[in-house]
């Protein structure tokens, strides 16, 4: 399914997902948080899982937007 300008559903959905992570990367660095409690918090996220199922889902998500173009251009 493509819009007028020719952009599919997937390429979108993987744009929105590449700005969200683009977005949370800023935002992490840019917290008014010293380098020890930036750490601790980061730290955190990767102790619980919350970073890397965060990651999993974008990998997927741009796995499925890759294999939508790809499939839809041959």
């Amino acid at each position: 399914m493509s819009d007028e300008r020719g952009h599919s559903t997937g390429t979108l959905l993987l744009a929105f997902a590449v700005g969200a992570l683009a977005g949370a990367v800023v935002a992490a660095l840019t917290s008014p948080k010293s380098g020890p409690e930036m750490r601790e918090s980061l730290k955190g996220l990767s102790k619980d899982g919350r970073a890397r199922r965060a990651i999993d889902r974008v990998a997927q998500a741009a796995r499925g937007a890759f294999d939508e173009v790809a499939g839809g251009g041959a």
